[in-house]
């Protein structure tokens, strides 16, 4: 071989080796993914799970191209910052958030790691983000406007069972979408001829005593508004709503645990969505240019049997209007 040829070659193969190590190092980058949970593990167990199923379906294979780092603030949203050190400490490509305190101590702990909110409410109206089209800085996912939910749920009631005049709004105090949701509710309850009342809850220890109270305030009803550390604890207020002799509404899923009403988006189905705003972070796409969504289907569930045990008789307008009817 000519030395002219004999250079080409080695230069060619000198080149070619850098690339194909790039092209090796790229095929086996291991995706590290921060979840940042407001309440415990094994109550966002399901949720958790359903975000792992979004990214398998998306080719990810937890251990393999994909790990997942979970912290958990057990309901005590002032261990955010240190959880959200850990998983900076951890060099976390992403940070997945469950809810309005959640997200917002991440978007205050970093700037330039992508956040994306499984779950919020209300971005724009919390100051989240100041735009759902293209959502400035680190920040998007789905988020829905929860007051005009909690608003609609109260009209529920009241169509279900017109004799109620007293209810309660179930809130926390230490979410800052609560205000909001208070708000739009104390305006809607007076054309609605209710008088409604809050009961504020920061934690599982305290829904018992909240209850008691209630029931000493000669309250009807109860309305379970949104917070990260209602969730988890659904089948427990839903029993103490029976037990009470209350009327109840909440989300979705508070009708599935025993609830007599619950109507809202499907919270599991949020969290596998948030494995495609992953998977485009992961492969380049820049927050801002993902549009925040907003859910637009909603869920009503009727339980019967909380209806049956309250001595209640759900009319036959709004159990037609179900999409499902617990029995």
């Amino acid at each position: 071989m000519k030395r002219r040829e004999l250079l080409i070659a080695f230069g060619a193969g000198a080149f070619a080796a850098p690339l194909a190590c790039f092209a090796q190092q790229q095929r086996s980058k291991v995706a590290r993914i921060g979840f940042l949970g407001s309440a415990s593990a094994d109550g966002s167990a399901r949720s958790l799970e359903e975000l792992r199923a979004g990214l398998r379906d998306l080719g990810y294979v937890e251990g393999k191209n994909m790990i997942i780092e979970p912290r958990w603030a057990e309901g005590q949203y002032e261990r955010f910052p240190d959880l959200l050190e850990d998983l900076l400490r951890l060099n976390v490509d992403v940070i997945v958030t469950h809810g309005t305190p959640g997200t917002r101590a991440a978007k205050r702990a970093t700037t330039t790691i992508p956040i994306v909110m499984a779950i919020s409410g209300d971005a724009v109206a919390t100051g989240l983000v100041t735009h759902l089209a293209r959502p400035e800085a680190n920040v998007t996912g789905s988020t829905f406007f929860i007051p005009q939910l909690n608003v609609k749920r109260l009209e529920m009631l009241k169509e279900a069972f017109p004799r109620i005049t007293r209810v309660a709004a179930l809130s926390n105090p230490g979410n800052p979408v609560s205000k909001p949701i208070v708000a739009a509710m104390q305006a809607a309850a007076g054309p609605l001829k209710l008088q409604l009342e809050t009961a504020t809850v920061q934690g599982p220890s305290e829904i018992s005593g909240a209850f008691a109270a209630l029931t000493k305030r000669r309250v009807e009803a109860v309305a379970v508004t949104e917070d990260g550390e209602f969730a988890p604890s659904f089948k427990a207020i839903a029993a103490l709503a029976t037990a009470n002799g209350l009327a109840s509404i909440g989300a979705k899923e508070y009708g599935d645990a025993g609830g007599l009403i619950g109507y809202g988006v499907n919270i599991l189905s949020l969290y596998r969505r948030a494995a495609y705003f992953v998977d485009r972070i992961l492969k380049g796409t820049k927050p801002a240019d993902l549009p925040i969504e907003q859910p637009t289907a909603f869920e009503l569930v009727i339980n019967q049997k909380t209806a049956r045990a309250l001595r209640l008789t759900v009319p036959q307008s709004v159990l037609l209007r179900a999409d499902k009817v617990i029995e």
